[in-house]
């Protein structure tokens, strides 16, 4: 069964995000459920796709183990099943997550490796991505000289993040965090770039979320390098001057931009059976493919 939201009886409610439902575990912990919902054009949509949580959930354990020695990161090891009831189990299991309680940095860390979406249409415009000068004559989905860090403002809920310039975000910030969060962003992108190409996917872009701990020490939080925050290329049908076909919800964008008539804000049109069929069946591909296992964490 698919689950559009989580009502867990043994832990305080904290906020729902486009995705993700937070509980409070004690002070100083998090219960983060990881729902079927699909955001598009920041907007929820009405319809959940089965197991998305559970490939999104499971993606990210995955990244958080293979890049630990670059920086840590929020989990606790606490299994979910443990704080909760036993009528919650079934609630969580194989879709959260018990994490440290960290203080958010407001700015997504924005990582590019390719010109495509937004960047491409600021290159269009501009020749430049996020006010990145690039050379002239680069083509759609054309692989970078070097990967970007284009950072971005978190926006409220169903308002759109605002592209900024490093230099704003160091404001922002200061300039020795901003300066640690670029260069581990990148660090990180590259790092699983690599090991995705071995393969066969491309790690179009992606971003990363970081906060601080009580003793200002940086934390990797939230999701990592999954289908929801990242663009994933099947290599063999990559090329360039074309958009790839994608493991993640463009395959929803692409359907909404056919939709006549709607703005881009809620309520959200619905999604067809095949939509959501289609959607889950990229999302359940990318962690097979990935991670070398199924849903249900054997290998496939």
């Amino acid at each position: 069964m698919a689950v559009y939201q989580s009502h867990l009886k043994s832990l305080p409610l904290l906020g729902r995000g486009k995705v993700r439902d937070n509980y409070a575990v004690g002070d100083d912990r998090l219960l983060i459920v990881t729902t079927d919902r699909l955001s598009a054009f920041d907007v929820i949509m009405q319809e959940p796709i089965p197991d998305k949580g559970k490939v999104l959930n499971q993606m990210a354990l995955y990244w958080f183990d293979v890049l630990g020695d670059i920086v840590p990161n929020h989990l606790t090891g606490i299994a979910p099943e443990s704080v909760v009831s036993a009528e919650d189990r079934e609630q969580v299991a194989g879709r959260s997550m018990v994490v440290k309680r960290l203080a958010p940095i407001m700015v997504e860390a924005v990582v590019r490796g390719y010109l495509i979406g937004s960047g491409w249409k600021d290159y269009q415009d501009s020749g430049k991505v996020c006010g990145i000068d690039l050379p002239a004559g680069l083509q759609m989905a054309q692989k970078l000289p070097q990967p970007i860090f284009t950072p971005a403002a978190k926006a409220e809920m169903g308002e759109h993040d605002e592209n900024i310039s490093f230099e704003d975000m160091s404001t922002r910030i200061g300039h020795l965090l901003a300066s640690r969060i670029r260069d581990i962003s990148i660090q990180l992108y590259l790092r699983a770039s690599e090991l995705a190409a071995a393969k066969g996917i491309i790690i179009a872009d992606t971003k990363f979320e970081f906060g601080l701990d009580d003793n200002g020490v940086l934390h990797l939080m939230d999701e990592v390098l999954t289908a929801d925050s990242s663009r994933f290329w099947p290599a063999d049908q990559y090329r360039v001057g074309i958009s790839p076909p994608s493991f993640d919800k463009q395959f929803v964008r692409d359907y909404l931009e056919t939709v006549k008539g709607w703005n881009k804000t809620a309520p959200a049109p619905h999604l067809p059976d095949e939509v959501v069929l289609r959607t889950r069946e990229k999302y359940v591909e990318a962690l097979r493919r990935m991670t070398g296992k199924g849903l249900d964490g054997v290998p496939a």
